[in-house]
């Protein structure tokens, strides 16, 4: 367990004890504490008391006694006084903490556990086994959300999702450390959710990280898994998320490996078949002899459904106009948009143009 944690867990119980009280580390160093100016000093003297001892320490005013986690004597709590009182509080912080640091313990080996799984280093045949002993369950639904942060202020990117995935016990969410700028969230949704509810989860996390931490984040969500071992799978498609809605949905924070349509296809192809397409389809001349005027133009028509009136209106120019810029369209190409077939050509042709000119990672 991390010192902020047992801060944590003694800043809430010390009004009810109404002590002094904290925690020793395994190195004989207070780490928590309810006195904040004793943390830092050294209590190495009373770890070897105890050593002696199968129960209680008292020394200078305060009672000691070891915290007892996974059968292990790693850590120990104390709490003022030499009394009675001493002695049951000690006893009762001793048992808390040991449970805690039990759960908690078994959490960070599930994490692990999973971290080995989305990067392809535990064997298939191992995944079975060592799900058992963390009683693990193998068959359940499962998502991955990956959060790659554009920046990263004082705390790291992992504290900050850890910090506020921790803090929602509605659902299990494992949260997993991949880089300095990347977190991975493993989530088992609650039972009918859908890919809208993830995606709605994903903003409102984002939008906390921005809150916060003033970080901004990219979000990648991959398909629902219903198997561990499929959980590489999903890590993939995630990144894959990441990476194509960046070539073709800059404007997008948010992309669902679902949703990325005809843009997973292209991410797919070869460059040197993409190359040869664009050389087929503008053999009359160069896309770069567009001007952006002409290409915001087209973009506008395609989000119209290939609608002249209504494109026209959209842009606040004359129809004649449109009809203009769509002919001088077809003299490079030989591609009438205003018929679907051509459009649909069209438009893939400037999705690749995109990809080329980006050319994402690829996994």
């Amino acid at each position: 367990m991390s010192n902020r944690l047992f801060q944590s867990i003694i800043h809430q119980v010390k009004d009810a004890v109404g002590r002094t009280l904290g925690i020793i580390d395994e190195n004989g160093i207070v780490v928590a504490c309810s006195e904040l100016t004793k943390i830092g000093e050294s209590k190495q003297r009373i770890k070897e008391e105890l050593s002696y001892s199968a129960d209680a320490v008292v020394y200078e005013g305060y009672t000691y006694r070891f915290v007892t986690s996974n059968s292990k004597t790693e850590c120990i709590a104390f709490v003022e006084g030499d009394d009675t009182h001493a002695q049951r509080m000690s006893e009762l912080i001793s048992i808390f903490i040991g449970n805690m640091k039990d759960l908690y313990d078994e959490k960070y080996d599930k994490t692990s556990f999973i971290k080995s799984i989305i990067l392809d280093n535990i064997l298939p045949s191992d995944i079975y086994i060592k799900s058992n002993e963390l009683h693990f369950s193998g068959e359940c639904p499962r998502v991955v959300i990956v959060l790659r942060f554009q920046n990263v202020g004082e705390t790291s990117a992992y504290e900050a999702v850890n910090e506020l995935v921790s803090s929602d016990s509605s659902e299990t969410n494992y949260v997993i450390n991949i880089g300095e700028q990347d977190v991975v969230i493993v989530k088992e949704p609650v039972e009918g959710a859908e890919l809208c509810d993830v995606e709605k989860y994903a903003k409102a996390l984002r939008d906390k990280i921005l809150e916060v931490y003033s970080a901004k984040t990219l979000v990648g969500i991959s398909t629902v898994v219903d198997n561990l071992k499929d959980l590489a799978k999903a890590y993939k498609e995630a990144r894959i998320a990441l990476e194509v809605g960046k070539v073709f949905d800059i404007e997008k924070p948010i992309m669902s490996y679902e949703n990325l349509g005809i843009g997973r296809l292209i991410y797919q192809l070869p460059t040197t078949l993409c190359e040869i397409f664009l050389e087929e389809v503008f053999k009359k001349g160069s896309l770069e002899s567009l001007d952006r005027e002409t290409l915001m133009t087209v973009q506008s028509f395609f989000e119209n459904n290939l609608n002249v009136s209504e494109t026209s209106r959209k842009l606040f120019v004359h129809r004649n106009t449109l009809v203009y810029r769509l002919e001088k369209i077809r003299k490079l190409s030989g591609l009438d948009l205003r018929e679907f077939d051509h459009a649909v050509t069209f438009k893939v042709a400037l999705m690749v143009k995109k990809y080329l000119a980006n050319k994402p990672t690829k996994f």
